[in-house]
Formats: C-alpha cells, sequence, structure tokens
C-alpha cells in the first residue's frame, strides 16, 4: 500500500484521499488539545506558513488514547485549534494510532519508522516528516519540537520531485 492509497475523513465529515498531497512533503503528526506538547501546534502553523508554498503540509490526526487528553469531539477540536492556534492545515477526525482500532495510516507510517521502543506511538504529538514520493523519512518523538525540524523539512524540499 502506498500513502496515496490512504483515505481519513476530515474533521468537517468528508472523506479525503491522501493522494490530494501528492508529490508533497508532509509532516503527519497525531495530536491532542489538553496535553503538555499542545503549544506545538503554534510551531506546527509556523511550519505550515513557512513552507507551504514550496510544497509541505502539516497532517493533524488528534487521538485520545493517551490520558484522555482530546476529549472533544471533531467540531470542537477543530474550533479549538483555529481559534486558538490560528491552524490553517488540515485537521482530520479523531482517530486511533495504536492498537486493533488504529487507523490505517498510523500503521503505515509505524511499520516503515518504529520508535525507540518498538513501533507504537507512546504519546501524543509524535511526527513523521513524509517526502514528496511518499517515503517516510523519519519519525520524531513528542518532545522534538516543530521548529527542531524545519532543517529536515528544508532538505526535503530540496530533493527532486518524483518521476511521473
Amino acid at each position: 500500500m502506498d500513502i496515496d492509497d490512504i483515505t481519513a475523513r476530515r474533521s468537517g465529515g468528508d472523506i479525503q484521499s491522501l493522494g490530494a498531497w501528492r508529490g508533497q512533503v508532509l509532516l503527519i503528526v497525531n495530536t491532542a488539545s489538553r496535553c503538555g506538547f499542545t503549544p506545538q501546534y503554534a510551531g506546527l502553523q509556523a511550519l505550515q506558513d513557512r513552507f507551504a508554498g514550496r510544497g509541505f503540509s502539516v497532517l493533524a490526526f488528534p487521538c485520545d488514547q493517551f490520558g484522555h487528553q482530546e476529549p472533544g469531539d471533531d467540531a470542537q477540536i477543530r474550533s479549538f485549534c483555529e481559534t486558538t492556534y490560528r491552524t490553517t492545515f488540515p485537521i482530520f477526525a479523531k482517530i486511533e494510532v495504536n492498537g486493533p482500532g488504529q487507523h490505517p495510516l498510523f500503521a503505515h507510517l509505524k511499520a516503515r519508522k518504529g520508535g525507540l521502543l518498538g513501533s507504537a506511538i507512546k504519546w501524543n504529538f509524535t511526527k513523521f516528516l513524509v517526502g514528496r514520493d511518499g517515503t517516510v523519512i523519519e519519525r520524531f518523538s513528542p518532545i522534538t519540537t516543530p521548529e527542531s525540524i524545519a532543517l529536515r523539512i528544508e532538505a526535503a524540499l530540496a530533493a527532486p520531485p518524483p518521476a511521473g
């Protein structure tokens, strides 16, 4: 399976193919609104602002599997992100990133880039950098700030676009 073949529900309810971002560099993040890492939304938006014009996007996937830190419904989550952090990047519907109900996207990402202690995601704001060709370049822990990923995004954006 290729990342372009995966679909996910947007926070507004529509089903979206990740193929819509074919040829772009992506930073895919499992997020939560009531987490100590929630202020990273500001850094994620800064990356979106800085690199969107060059073929980059953050994709946020709210998840309530860690400490019940994402209790709201999809509309509440989207409203929180837009009003508190002025987010403009896509916010998807709440998903699971581990276990039998895990979303296929996160099964795909984890299969390609396991973590330090196995493939399971351990907390909110785990980040996956995906290249223009759909390759999972790197996995970043929740403590890795968005700002510290900027040089890796630069390098991914500088890579030649996929053929065809």
